[in-house]
């Protein structure tokens, strides 16, 4: 079952100057940030709010560290923006195989590393009406590192 919106991915070309109008418009603050090497992003965590299942909500900034990386692509195609829009649940692996015997294509066989060790996959966009679909299971204990 999805019980939230973990997150909204936002594209970006300068992850400093996206933060810095993020906190300066709205008092948003940076929650987490890392670099994800297999990813090819640079992403900053910005918390929206708590949830009631423990998790919460963020905005994800995603600067892209190589040309060749899936969020380069995208932002050399669209430009600046609304990249992906990702669902929390409990059990992504469960979660991912329901909707695949649904009929819709899940991106990775098995999920992979996300962003503050959660555990992620994606669903296909030309099967969920043209929106990048991401399923999250977020680590056992939030991180507040930055």
């Amino acid at each position: 079952m999805l019980t939230r919106i973990d997150h909204i991915g936002i594209a970006c070309f300068d992850l400093d100057a996206t933060v810095e109008f993020y906190r300066a418009t709205y008092g948003f603050e940076v929650f987490h940030s890392e670099v994800n090497e297999e990813q090819g992003v640079r992403e900053a965590m910005l918390k929206i709010n708590g949830t009631s299942d423990g998790g919460a909500s963020y905005l994800q900034l995603l600067e892209p560290t190589r040309e060749d990386s899936t969020v380069a692509k995208w932002l050399a195609k669209n430009g600046e923006g609304v990249h992906h829009i990702a669902f929390g649940t409990a059990d992504v692996d469960a979660e991912a195989a329901g909707i695949r015997d649904r009929g819709v294509r899940v991106l990775y066989e098995e999920p992979r590393r996300g962003s503050m060790g959660s555990r992620i996959t994606f669903l296909h966009p030309k099967d969920c009406h043209g929106v990048l679909t991401e399923l999250v299971t977020s680590a056992p204990v939030e991180s507040s590192e930055h």
